[in-house]
């Protein structure tokens, strides 16, 4: 069929033209799929991606993403000699610039989460850094980060080799075809309408770019991104200028400059931006502009100028103020939506398009063809995100702020200013009262500490102990001696029920979760892998009703699980989140509290640990379960949202003489990581296994029924682990432990931390990290061997365990 023929059916439409769409075109014709129709609008590349700087940095937030982002620079370094279609790519490598010691300190740590992940990196003196770019001003700097193997390439050109290379696989691309609709049937994608007529297919992927938004709605899915206007200028040949002058970024000044045919373009991201689009993208909108704003763009060229003074007299030749697409967390969408089957989507790149293009392309491909995610991509995976979020004034705020986040500094526990107060608990304005600092996750407002002594609940942030270090060492020890409540409202609460309820979880938890109503059971959910892909607790409730609780975070991710995995049992998943609020109370006088409150037996024989009951908790009718996330003797309290604040207000009252303290979520981490509870999203994913997180105990390969990933759970279990979970204690007691500081064992490096905190009882930071040795990480090497962790390029001796720092054997949980 000829190219410019409207195919009556493809396997699979990608819309949208620009490099992320050609990307996914491509990829997918290398992994064999030819039937492969690219719709595009107007022509390739004429939204986003032809205006795009083109920058190509390999350094990411997490190592799968930096995986994707050096697999894209290789991508593009060979695509000239694969398909015959210049790219324009090459590696000047790039410098990053501190003007402080505290973005000093945050260029070191990410030097040493480099090494992690495997990318070239080296901190470097002012002086050094003149060298490499002669035009700059270095008097003000406190050092440099250098990544040789950065690169540049030309957006256009790059994308169209792209699309030459789909072709070449068999892919027919299509411009001038605008897609009106996508036809749904039976909550799978059939079919797509367009401009030009009418296409059937079995998968669409939506690469729409600023039009994603409302492309996902023609589909009835939540894609929460929003334009912004994003500048630079390029200016007329300048001399000391040369091809080969590495990219630089002055984050601290907000500006990226490159070489451009002999000037410079200067751009960046301002810390206020300007969301643009709000009205919807106009349907004529292809190589288009906005209006020059030089007023707005001042805050860049006064902070250009201080760094590269040559540019206050070079000629301007070009001014640019493009629009591009921006997240409320800062990070793509990727992946299949939870609301509709074979729905997939690339999008929402904030600002690297360019350097994200070719390694999200490929991992779209991979999940289409595979039916599951290639890697754990949680960080973008699109089941992150809650179909609140659309909301166009939530987008529109907090826009405003993204755009520079990318560029401010990523300080420990930072927290997003704009587009606040979406959710809130119903003890929300009492928990204020007393003085809470509130955190956000999934929109939800979250005590995360408490101020004390007159202090503002304000963050004050920094690398080292920040304001609230004491607070949250108060909160620690209440948990540990007396008793600490916690709001825990936001734990996302789903309830399966129906005569298949059981059958269907039976199938997809690793642990057994065919026990007697009133009984939790802590389990995982696997993939085939025998990968985590979720971590929560299951709690029957009847003979076909079961509750089951997971983490905020992963409250859109965990329900699509599971509803993917229903089929045609006779079972109905309800998201009950919002009927009712969580209350914590843990400590080792939480029984004798609850106990002023309840005429229940509270006593170890009748209310054992994993118990839940419904009990009369002051004047009200309350769920009590017995378990806990920081270590100690604890209920969880689910009340309906009516009774919730009589039930605080008593628990309140009667703690007062029992040293009761309220307690946030900085607390509970701390508390957490003393015991070695882990944590999805951070310790765990879908590439780790239970039995190499350390929750083989969870597992249950005997049980009854087979159950999703028992295959590769067994198969592991007949031979040495060659990576595990391992605890890591500082022996110092002043560094601080955050996430991703390199593991070293006898010199040699060998992992890298999750997560970590300081532990209050300990007296020092402790994290969790994973270790990796071909031979097995056995109880022997874990306990011999030296052991560091880098923290900033300076190495920490830490000791290394398996069991708990903490309690090993839950004495106390079980009290």
């Amino acid at each position: 069929m000829p190219e410019h023929v409207l195919p009556s059916y493809a396997r699979v439409v990608v819309i949208g033209g620009g490099i992320a769409g050609c990307s996914v075109a491509y990829h997918l014709t290398k992994l064999g799929w030819r039937d492969v129709l690219l719709l595009e609008r107007r022509d390739l590349s004429c939204g986003t991606t032809w205006h795009a700087a083109g920058l190509v940095g390999q350094l990411r937030a997490t190592q799968n993403l930096t995986r994707l982002a050096k697999y894209g620079g290789d991508l593009y370094e060979r695509l000239e000699a694969e398909t015959g279609q210049a790219t324009g790519f090459r590696r000047p490598g790039s410098l990053s610039l501190a003007r402080t010691p505290e973005r000093m300190h945050e260029l070191k740590r990410l030097a040493s989460m480099a090494r992690c992940f495997g990318v070239d990196v080296e901190v470097i003196m002012p002086a050094e850094a003149a060298r490499r770019w002669p035009l700059m001003r270095v008097d003000d700097l406190v050092g440099a980060l250098w990544l040789p193997g950065d690169g540049r390439t030309n957006p256009i050109d790059t994308t169209l080799a792209l699309a030459r290379g789909a072709r070449q696989g068999g892919a027919t691309i299509l411009e001038n075809t605008g897609v009106t609709a996508v036809r749904v049937t039976n909550g799978r994608v059939s079919g797509v309408s367009t401009t030009r007529g009418d296409v059937a297919c079995e998968v669409v992927v939506n690469c729409a770019g600023m039009w994603a938004r409302e492309v996902g709605r023609m589909a009835g899915v939540a894609l929460p991104l929003h334009a912004s206007e994003h500048f630079y200028i390029v200016t007329e040949p300048m001399a000391g200028v040369s091809p080969n002058l590495p990219v630089l970024r002055d984050p601290d000044g907000y500006i990226y400059v490159r070489e451009e045919v002999g000037g410079l373009l200067m751009g960046g991201f301002e810390p206020v931006a300007k969301p643009w689009g709000m009205e919807g993208i106009p349907a004529d909108f292809a190589f288009s502009l906005l209006p020059e704003d030089w007023d707005h763009f001042e805050v860049l060229m006064e902070q250009a100028v201080i760094r590269i003074p040559a540019l206050a007299q070079a000629p301007v030749r070009r001014h640019v103020n493009g629009p591009e697409s921006f997240t409320p967390d800062g990070r793509y969408l990727l992946g299949e939506a939870p609301e509709c089957r074979n729905f997939f989507v690339a999008a929402g790149f904030n600002s690297i398009g360019i350097a994200s293009g070719g390694g999200a392309g490929k991992a779209v491909a991979e999940w289409v063809v595979g039916g599951e995610p290639p890697m754990d991509l949680w960080d973008v995976d699109v089941r992150r995100v809650a179909p609140f979020q659309v909301n166009p004034r939530y987008l529109r705020e907090r826009t405003v702020e993204m755009v520079g986040a990318l560029y401010a500094m990523h300080w420990p526990y930072l927290q997003p200013a704009t587009a606040r107060g979406v959710r809130r608990s119903v003890l929300h304005d009492r928990l204020a009262a007393h003085g809470a600092c509130f955190g956000v996750v999934m929109g939800w407002e979250r005590a995360n500490w408490y101020a004390t002594g007159g202090m503002e609940a304000a963050y004050r942030y920094s690398y080292g102990r920040q304001n609230w270090f004491d607070c949250a060492a108060a909160e620690h020890r209440a948990v540990r001696e007396a008793v600490g409540v916690f709001d825990q409202s936001s734990f996302c609460k789903l309830r399966l029920e129906g005569p298949d309820a059981l059958a269907v979880l039976q199938r997809v938890c690793a642990n057994d979760v065919d026990v007697e109503p009133g009984r939790l059971v802590y389990t995982q959910m696997l993939n085939a892998r025998g990968g985590i892909e979720a971590d929560l607790t299951v709690t029957r409730l009847t003979a076909d009703a079961f509750a089951i609780v997971t983490a905020a975070a992963a409250s859109t991710h965990d329900a699509a699980w599971i509803r993917r995995q229903l089929g045609d049992a006779r079972a109905v998943l309800t998201d009950v989140t919002s009927g009712a609020a969580v209350l914590g109370v843990m400590g080792p006088r939480a029984r004798a509290l609850l106990a002023r409150l309840t005429d229940a037996d509270l006593s170890n024989g009748a209310f054992p640990y994993l118990a839940s009951r419904e009990i009369w908790l002051a004047s009200a009718p309350v769920r009590a379960t017995r378990v806990t996330y920081v270590g100690e003797l604890g209920w969880e309290l689910y009340v309906a949202a009516e009774f919730a604040a009589g039930v605080y207000d008593a628990l309140v009252a009667a703690g007062e003489d029992l040293g009761l303290r309220h307690a946030g979520y900085h607390a509970m981490d701390s508390l957490r990581l003393e015991k070695a509870y882990r944590s999805w999203g951070h310790d765990l994913g879908s590439e780790d296994t239970p039995l190499e997180a350390g929750l083989g105990f969870a597992v249950r390969l005997d049980k009854g029924a087979p159950f999703l990933g028992r295959e590769a759970l067994l198969a592991q279990s007949q031979k040495p682990l060659a990576r595990r979970l391992v605890v890591f204690v500082l022996e110092d007691a002043e560094p601080l432990l955050y996430h991703d500081e390199p593991v070293w064992r006898d010199g040699a490096l060998v992992g890298r931390i999750a997560s970590g905190a300081y532990g209050h009882t300990l007296g020092r930071a402790v994290g969790l990290g994973w270790v990796a040795h071909a031979d097995g990480v056995t109880d022997a090497f874990v306990a011999g061997g030296r052991w560091e962790i880098e923290i900033a390029g300076e190495r920490a001796t830490a000791r290394a365990q398996l069991a708990p720092p903490y309690d090993p054997k839950s004495l106390r949980v079980r009290a």
